[in-house]
Parts: structure tokens; sequence; C-alpha cells
């Protein structure tokens, strides 16, 4: 049986890829942002809608899941830089979690039999925790069932120290995310996602991969990786490579900063940044630059073939980056996925 899906606030498509991996049929994604479209539709052949959720008018909302749908599913992801650790107490205004209320607002509208939320574990204490509470009080009143866990990615697989926020709901029944499928003797490691790529050097691509493309490193930062070490910082370096704000006493926490990451290991979190050497410890295990956005996207476990832009198109790393470091990972996804068709299977048995 299949089980239709829609998908708010998409972005690439992460999240819609790995349900389409577990056999559900996404009907729709919905996004704010056109650049998103390609991506999405070209990688999971779902048809993509540009546009705001709260502007989306009476008839589109009537019209989102196919008639006589018997288990409809609401899969979402807000866009999470308001609730980041880099963006909370630095503003309180409504609007940096109204997200988060139209798409309870949506949910309170169609009633779908499942919903699905994945987002920053910090969206939990922002605004002193009102926002999640009000979010998951708002879901008990329409009565799903509701269960939410901070995730933490290498526990399903996924080769990134990363950890998110997922919560499941359903009106049928209690529901859960299924149990681990890794230890940390198990774990899933840098080498494994991207061990097989081929070299490049600072600056350079891959003619077989456009996506496969590095970017350039000045003179200082070129010798600055050099004397990294996998799982290091700046405080390998020699003391006259050493940036004057790392210097002062207030500079000397920020330690995840220029580092290499390590082979036998899962990376760092992959950021929007991720393709720069001094955004986080995203310099390559022992090459001397920072990871190609393909790299990164491997690290969100996307399909070695998954196109982020037209093959027409140029390759931008604020881009394609942006979008790569916004996205569920596709594995993580596929939990999801496969919790919520356990889940219908033993309420229909």
């Amino acid at each position: 049986m299949t089980y239709p899906v829609v998908d708010v606030f998409c972005g690439v498509g992460g999240l819609t890829h790995g349900f389409t991996l577990e056999g559900f049929d996404v009907v729709l994604g919905i996004d704010s942002d056109p650049s998103c479209q390609f991506p999405y539709e070209h990688n999971n052949n779902v048809p993509f809608l540009n546009a705001k959720v709260e502007e989306l008018n009476e008839s589109d909302r009537a019209g989102l899941f196919p008639d006589g749908t018997k288990y409809k599913i609401l899969i979402g992801c807000a866009p999470c830089q308001p609730f980041s650790n880099y963006m909370t107490g630095k503003s309180s205004r409504a609007e940096n979690w109204q997200l988060v209320n139209d798409f309870a607002a949506l949910i309170e509208e169609l009633e779908p039999e499942i919903v699905s939320m994945e987002n920053v574990p910090s969206l939990q204490g922002f605004g002193g925790g009102r926002i999640f509470k009000s979010f998951v009080a708002k879901l008990k009143a329409l009565n799903y069932f509701v269960w939410s866990r901070n995730v933490y990615c290498p526990d399903y697989g996924i080769p990134q120290h990363r950890s998110r926020l997922v919560l499941l709901a359903s009106r049928l029944a209690p529901i859960e995310l299924l149990p681990p499928t890794h230890s940390q003797d198990t774990y899933v490691s840098v080498r494994d996602a991207i061990g097989m790529l081929e070299p490049l050097e600072a600056g350079e691509y891959s003619d077989a991969d456009p996506l496969h493309r590095v970017r350039d490193l000045s003179d200082l930062n070129l010798e600055r990786i050099r004397q990294s070490k996998p799982g290091g910082s700046w405080q390998d370096w020699d003391e006259s490579l050493i940036a004057a704000c790392h210097r002062r006493n207030s500079g000397q926490t920020y330690k995840s900063v220029y580092g290499r990451m390590s082979w036998d290991e899962p990376s760092p979190t992959i950021t929007t940044q991720c393709y720069a050497y001094g955004s986080g410890r995203f310099g390559h295990p022992e090459q001397d630059r920072a990871i190609s956005l393909r790299e990164a996207a491997l690290l969100q476990t996307f399909p070695e073939t998954y196109q982020f832009t037209r093959p027409t198109e140029q390759v931008t790393f604020n881009g394609v980056g942006r979008h790569i470091g916004n996205a569920v990972p596709v594995k993580l996804a596929r939990v999801i996925a496969k919790s919520i068709r356990h889940h219908l299977e033993c309420v229909r048995d």
C-alpha cells in the first residue's frame, strides 16, 4: 500500500528523497525558495510548489492531497536559522518562530493522520522553550499522540556528528522512531563516505563531476592547513599563523575551526559554510584543502548522483553549500519514513 506525503519547507529534497527511497508516494514539495525547484524535481520526480506556507489560499490547501486519501502524511523541516545556536538570543521577534506556527496551522486545517517535523535541538529551548511546547500542545489538543527526541545521527549510520530534533505525531496510535542501528564501534566514518573520490588540490574541480569542486585557499590558509592535524584546530599551528582574534581570551573557546576531519570518525556537522576551511573543522583529512561540495553532500548522505544544479548552470559555493547544509540527511529521512511505515502497518494489522 502506498501512502501520499506532502513535504513542507522541502528545500532541495533531502527529506522527500528518503521517503521516496522507502516507497512512499510523495505528491508535492513546497518551498519559498525558487532555486530549490530544479534539484527537488529532477532528483525526486515530484512536483514543486514555489510558495510560502502562510500564503497558500484555501484552494491550494484543499488540493494538497489526492481525493480519497485514507492516510495523509505531512512532513516538514521549518528553516532552522532562527533556532540555531548562533542565532539564539540575538532576536526574540515573533517572526523568527512564525514558520513553526504556520506549520501548526496547516496541520490543524488538513488534519493529516501522521505528522513529522525535523529541526535543530535548540528549538526546544528557543524563547524559553515556549515555541516548541506550544507546538506540541497544539498537536495534543488536536488528538495526536506525540513523540519527540534529540537524535544523534551516527546512531543511524549517518557519517556526521549531527544531532537533530525529530518529532512524530499520529492520530491513530502511539508512535516512535525505530531503535538505533549503529553503535560507536560501527559508526560510518568520513573514509567510508568520501574516501573513494578522486584527489583534488585547493581551487580544483573534477572533470567527471562538477560538484566535486574545492574552494581556493590563500597562501596563508594553505600554510595553515598544512600544519593542521586530523581532529585538531588552529592550536596545532606555529604561533605566527594564529589569527589575532584567536590570540585574545575571547577567542580561545573557538577551537572547532580551521581543522581537518578525521578519516576514521564521523565528520563534524555539515553547515551551509562547509566548503570554507575557516568556518569549522572542514579540512580534508589528508589533502591540503577544504572538503568539496560533493563530499559535503555525501556526508549528508545524498546519493553520489544527486544533482543540485542544471547541467548548464554555474555551480556556486554559496548557493549549493547553503542547500546542502540546510538539508535533512537522506538516511535520517529514511529512518523517519521506515518508522512511519512500521507504525501504519501495525495500525492496519
